[in-house]
């Protein structure tokens, strides 16, 4: 039960991140912002990286949330699922992560 409750409560953690960041408020959790220079956080457009790093919360939270419901009902198929959603969630982050800094690159060269 333990377990159970610290899944849910970590997934819920994930989805305020995601909602926040969805909302473009505060800190942006992302690589891209958190190396920047003071410069390049004044300058850039940090529209993606948040909706990058929401989406990543998100599937964080539906994750762990399945990690839950899969502890509480022995459902232990839906581990399956989350292995899936893990590693769609790896790849959008690879793939978004591309698709921005070509998108900023081509930006800067026009």
């Amino acid at each position: 039960m333990v377990a159970t409750i610290v899944m849910f409560g970590v997934a819920v953690v994930w989805l305020l991140l995601s909602v926040r960041s969805f909302r473009q408020k505060g800190i942006c959790f992302n690589n891209g912002y958190l190396f920047a220079t003071e410069q390049e956080r004044r300058t850039t457009d940090w529209k993606p990286y948040y909706k990058q790093s929401a989406v990543v919360f998100l599937m964080a939270a539906i994750i762990f949330a399945l990690i839950g419901v899969s502890i509480l009902t022995g459902l232990y198929f839906l581990l399956s699922i989350v292995i899936i959603i893990a590693v769609v969630t790896i790849l959008y982050g690879i793939v978004s992560t591309v698709i921005i800094e070509k998108n900023r690159k081509t930006k800067y060269m026009h």
